[in-house]
């Protein structure tokens, strides 16, 4: 399990960070998601011990601090912007990494995170010459090279063609099978909702609720949208049964077209933050 416990972080005027709590459970994906600006970032850094807090702690149960660099050996952590050699090929920049990070059997490594992530066969190509698609998956494959037990993952599919998009997707849920213990943020509900376990809103720095999306949905997703054409007019009702309404609606008649818009998370996450992802 990781445990982050009211965790701050504070850079000039700016609190990044305050007082956020969270718990992610072993072999489980939790999503994190917030709009920009929201602290998710700076929390990840404090996460894998890039960043110390100003008040808190961050610990791996049985393992300590990421403070150590003996826990951060069983992190793996793919950053938001793309921490690559452009004049270097795949493999010699995995090469490199796994150098830094004092992996043995340095070979054996780099080919499996290629593999992994299905650039075996642009292993010796300059990673200027990849897709932005290629350059995540391999942004991937160096979080991947130790092997790591906890995978933090920021904004993996960030500016990836629907295709790559998938391929990744895919990618991470195979991860979360093994048993990994996974944390990802996205821009993207629809990824949040095929992948995660739980979900965490945050905002301002602090986590406004956690929970499976079924549990959020059903605390903060409110009624259900019934969308009602009679023609050319549109009417859009919120209703607390649609069935029940839907019924009324076909026994009086006129109605040409109905559309049921149960809410989603999108709808929760409007509703906890009050504005949306890319504010």
């Amino acid at each position: 399990m990781l445990r982050l416990d009211s965790l701050a972080k504070r850079f000039g005027a700016v609190q990044a960070v305050s007082g956020l709590s969270l718990s992610v459970r072993r072999g489980e994906v939790l999503g994190l998601l917030g709009p920009n600006g929201a602290g998710k970032s700076t929390t990840l850094s404090m996460a894998i011990g890039l960043l110390a807090p100003d008040a808190g702690t961050v610990e791996y149960e049985g393992l300590g601090s990421p403070r150590s660099a003996s826990v951060r050996a069983r992190i793996g952590y793919a950053p938001q912007s793309l921490a690559l050699y452009d004049e270097l090929t795949g493999a010699e920049n995995l090469r490199f990494f796994a150098r830094l990070q004092g992996i043995r059997r340095i070979r054996d490594r780099v080919d499996a995170a290629l593999e992994r992530v299905q650039l075996a066969a642009r292993a010796g190509d300059r990673v200027r010459t990849y897709s932005g698609g290629m350059q995540r998956r391999l942004n991937l494959a160096v979080a991947l090279l130790n092997d790591p037990e906890f995978l933090l993952l920021d904004e993996p599919t960030a500016g990836v063609d629907p295709q790559s998009r998938n391929n990744i997707l895919e990618l991470v849920r195979s991860l979360a099978d093994e048993g990994r213990t996974i944390v990802y943020t996205t821009h993207y509900m629809e990824e949040a909702a095929r992948l995660c376990h739980r979900i965490a809103v945050m905002d301002h720095g602090r986590i406004l609720d956690v929970g499976p999306l079924g549990d959020l949905l059903a605390r903060h997703g409110g009624a259900t949208s019934l969308v009602v054409e009679r023609g050319e007019a549109t009417e859009r009702k919120l209703v607390a049964d649609p069935v029940r309404e839907l019924g009324e609606l076909l026994s009086a008649g006129g109605v040409t077209g109905v559309r049921v818009e149960p809410p989603d998370l999108e709808t929760v996450f409007l509703s906890l933050t009050g504005r949306s992802l890319r504010d």
